[in-house]
């Protein structure tokens, strides 16, 4: 809000220190590319749901809820999209614990995308448990975590728990691998 009571992107861009002029001229790149690919999400969240089969015969299916959920996904995706292009832009948090004089740590990027991808290439092998602790021990080791050992072996006690939970528990199919085989024949 500005000190007259009105929104604009004046006020909030003094706020954040940059100067109206400065602000409005520069093209919002990173903003722009998140509201391309909220929009990009909405459409392959519609175009998914008509890939649901419903069974014959059934008045309320299984597309309603997503059918929401993704035409609410993909207005709100261009109203934001419409709103950066009309130059609103998001206000700088004066709150944020950020040092942005540093350059974006790409190594650190590197490894948490890589550890995804290693992730999703050791589920059907190993199993979901063994891939997740896997993924959890190593995104806190990017992080900074002090002691890597027990960032991976929190990484497994909080793979096992959500796998029996999920997994054997709720019925839902995570992989048990060769290693937990014994464990999903309980459930």
């Amino acid at each position: 809000m500005t000190p007259s009571g009105s929104l604009g992107t004046g006020g909030d861009a003094v706020r954040a220190g940059v100067s109206p002029s400065a602000r409005s001229s520069s093209l919002p790149v990173g903003e722009l590319v998140f509201a391309v690919l909220m929009v990009g999400l909405g459409m392959f969240a519609v175009a998914g749901v008509f890939a649901i089969h419903v069974p014959l015969g059934a008045t309320v299916g299984p597309r309603v809820f997503p059918i929401f959920v993704s035409a609410i996904l993909l207005a709100s995706a261009v109203a934001v999209l419409v709103g950066v292009l009309r130059g609103k832009r998001g206000a700088a948090e004066e709150g944020e614990d950020i040092d942005t004089s540093l350059p974006t740590d790409w190594l650190t990027l590197a490894k948490l995308a890589g550890l995804i991808v290693a992730h999703l290439l050791l589920i059907e092998p190993l199993g979901w448990a063994p891939a997740a602790a896997v993924l959890f021990g190593g995104v806190a080791w990017s992080l900074g975590a002090k002691k890597w050992w027990m960032a991976f072996l929190v990484g497994i006690l909080l793979a096992l728990v959500v796998q029996i939970v999920f997994g054997g528990l709720l019925g839902l199919s995570l992989p048990w691998g060769p290693a937990l085989g014994w464990l999903g024949r309980m459930f």
